[in-house]
């Protein structure tokens, strides 16, 4: 296949409330993902590994920091095609409007996708983490003669009401769809699943966000304004007029659309062989690559079933089962367990350091004695000694200036200032 057959376009989704307050400063794509990447990396570093370098990512909320990331990234040779943009919403005289769904935002972008040749649009969410040989999954598109190309996960019939589920026939074609069905009429909507999914349970076939469309049928699809979204709109009214196909997927994946399946997904991430492997040379996540030390251990620190990113110090802490994003900085006596730390975008060097010791200032990073469970901490937190964070499904739902607490899980918000002694328990 000419991978200038493929055009990809990635969705960054809307405002983001479900993942807020980690979205109150920056875009859903641009929230920070395994310590050193941003979620966006996830599915640009899929199309690089499939070799679709000519990408466009879409967004209107917040998109400054995601624009930086992605200037300071992706850079490919001077004598190539490849290309990552950013295309925010933009009011016109034809479009005085935001973005209004997932297809509206493909509607209001399409004079600049035209600009460029391609045979198949490959459309993607920005807030999914999977990893995908997306070549596979155009030949199938390719082999079938089909117009749309839907990638589907098997799913149990507990996780089916919270899908889009699809029902084949015997040769893959889609033939009917419902949205979040209830648990009452998951019977009549089994599909030809593989055998090692059906012993796992999984018998329906949920849509994963992922979608293939041939230029022609895209063009004509975005000609009508009325359909505003790709889910509970296009592909709905497409199933019995178009050739419709699914592409069955049986690997990892998760939509992190939420605070409680981000921070699940982060922790997943330390298992022993976790489920998605980043340790992988042919599925490389690629992201900044920036100049950063290795990481200093000092004194007795422990450190257990944990990731740690470059540029960290740490100071006889004990870490369990956590994430430390890259530049963290966490003092003596600190125990932090079954959190995130997100780190620090930047050092404070020796002077600043000195000067806010004796100015009573706290420095960012995670004092001395403190206790960190069930936590987000957001980029360049300062948090002072003695400090108490418990997470769990004890405390409520609670949203304040520092911090916000949803599903039990404590997230500190990005530069907050926690003063020594600070308890949530």
């Amino acid at each position: 296949m000419n991978k200038k057959e493929v055009l990809a376009i990635i969705l960054g989704g809307g405002q983001g409330s479900r993942l807020y307050p980690l979205t109150e400063s920056r875009s859903k794509p641009a929230v920070p993902i395994a310590g050193k990447y941003r979620l966006v990396d996830i599915p640009i570093s899929n199309c690089i590994n499939s070799d679709i370098k000519r990408m466009f990512v879409l967004t209107q909320f917040n998109s400054a920091s995601l624009n930086q990331h992605i200037k300071n990234t992706y850079h490919f040779s001077y004598f190539s095609t490849a290309f990552v943009d950013i295309l925010a919403a933009e009011q016109t005289p034809e479009n005085p409007t935001w973005f209004q769904g997932t297809a509206d935002a493909v509607r209001q972008c399409m004079q600049h996708f035209l600009n460029h040749e391609f045979d198949y649009a490959l459309i993607l969410s920005g807030d999914q983490l999977y990893q995908m040989d997306f070549n596979q999954m155009i030949n199938a598109h390719q082999k079938n003669g089909a117009a749309i190309t839907i990638a589907t996960l098997p799913v149990s019939a507990k996780e089916a009401p919270e899908f889009g589920i699809l029902k084949t026939d015997e040769n893959s074609w889609i033939t009917s769809f419902i949205e979040k069905p209830k648990a009452e009429l998951l019977p009549q909507w089994t599909s030809d699943v593989s055998e090692e999914m059906q012993q796992e349970g999984r018998h329906y076939l949920a849509s994963m966000g992922i979608y293939i469309f041939n230029r022609d049928l895209l063009i004509e699809l975005m000609n009508n304004p009325d359909t505003k979204d790709f889910g509970k709109e296009i592909i709905p009214q497409a199933i019995g007029h178009q050739k419709v196909l699914s592409y069955q997927y049986e690997g990892y994946w998760t939509d992190i659309g939420n605070i409680d399946s981000f921070f699940e997904a982060n922790l997943g991430l330390t298992d022993d062989i976790p489920k998605f492997n980043l340790f992988d040379n042919s599925s490389k996540i690629y992201t900044r690559a920036r100049v950063l030390p290795p990481g200093k251990i000092l004194g007795k620190t422990t450190i257990e079933q944990s990731i740690v990113a470059e540029g960290c110090i740490i100071n006889s802490a004990t870490i369990e089962h956590s994430v430390v994003g890259i530049r963290s900085r966490i003092d003596e006596g600190t125990l932090v367990k079954n959190s995130y730390i997100m780190g620090s975008d930047f050092y404070q060097n020796l002077d600043e350091l000195n000067h806010n010791i004796t100015h009573n200032i706290k420095n960012i990073g995670i004092g001395k004695r403190c206790f960190i469970h069930n936590t987000i901490v957001d980029k360049n937190c300062r948090i002072g000694n003695d400090v108490y964070l418990n997470g769990g499904k004890h405390l409520e739902d609670i949203n304040t200036k520092l911090y916000t607490i949803k599903e039990g899980i404590i997230v500190i918000k990005k530069g907050a200032v926690i003063p020594d002694g600070f308890r949530i328990e």
